[in-house]
This record gives C-alpha cells, sequence and structure tokens, in this order.
C-alpha cells in the first residue's frame, strides 16, 4: 500500500530506499548523516536557540548549541510539527522516565537521539515520515518543510 505522503522515489522489488543511504549504520547507530539532519531539526526548537546558519540560504542545517534541551513548549512544538499533536502527559512522563534528560526533566539532544535510535530500529518508515514532515528527502538532504520558504540554492551542511 502506497503512502501519499511520504515521498518514495525509488521503490524496487519492495525496497523502498535504494539510493544507498542508511538511517543506521552497520553496527544499528544512529548514521553521521542522520544525525546531522537530527540536530538540524532538534535545533529548531531547542533552548538556547541554534544559531541562524550564517548563509542567505536556508537550507544550510542548524546545530543546537552544546547543553541545549526541548522545553516543555519546544517537545510540545516539534510532537506538533512531526507527528501533528503535542504528546499526552502519560508520553512525556515517560520521556522523563527512560531517556536522558536535564535535571528539570527537559529532554537533551542525547535523549532525542534516543528516541529517533528506538524508533528507526523498530520502524525504520516512521523515522522516514518524520525527517520528510521536516523537509528531507530520501537522500537526507533539506529541500523544504512545510513552514520555510527555501530558495534553489545549493545545499551546504554545517562544517564541524
Amino acid at each position: 500500500m502506497s503512502r501519499a505522503e511520504t515521498p518514495e522515489p525509488s521503490r524496487v522489488q519492495g525496497r523502498r530506499n535504494n539510493t544507498g543511504v542508511q538511517l543506521l549504520d552497520d553496527e544499528g547507530n544512529i548514521s553521521d548523516k542522520l544525525e546531522l539532519c537530527l540536530k538540524h531539526i532538534f535545533g529548531k526548537y531547542c533552548v538556547p536557540p541554534a544559531p541562524a546558519p550564517l548563509a542567505s540560504d536556508q537550507r544550510v542545517l542548524l546545530v543546537p548549541p552544546d547543553g541545549a534541551y526541548l522545553s516543555q513548549e519546544g517537545l510540545d512544538a516539534w510532537a506538533k510539527d512531526t507527528n501533528g499533536a503535542p504528546f499526552s502527559k502519560e508520553t512525556k512522563d515517560e520521556l522523563v522516565e527512560f531517556l536522558d534528560v536535564t535535571d528539570g526533566g527537559e529532554l537533551t539532544f542525547k535523549g532525542f537521539l534516543q528516541i529517533y535510535q528506538l524508533q528507526t530500529e523498530n520502524d525504520e518508515e516512521e523515522t522516514w515520515r518524520d525527517l520528510s514532515n521536516h523537509g528531507f528527502d530520501r537522500t537526507l538532504r533539506l529541500v523544504a518543510t512545510r513552514t520555510e520558504d527555501v530558495s534553489d540554492g545549493p545545499y551546504t551542511e554545517p562544517q564541524p
């Protein structure tokens, strides 16, 4: 069954992503390329905010500052932009109990990675849908998002 809201540019004998891009590496950890995408997504919602790219092209990926976290407002905004609704109180309580959070219970980037590690291991397509909702294509390039007006300029990855 094809999902209209999920871009599937390459579909060969049931394999949906034959672009060579993998979300997890050979050891089952989040790939470096996926981590860059997740930094960008986290950077849109974190406190303190990720510095705006110096380039005029909005396709330069955000990099959250060290020690950044998702406040309750940032968590709700991320969940709404990703899944259409904020998390329930029960889900938020589980995040605090099982994932890396600050002393105040705010989700850290490490905890954010833990969410995507578990999700990708269990349902890779769900992670692809999340990435698509935040403007990434099946090659993990930022092409556009629902809320950003992206020019046709070249894509640039952040420098380490």
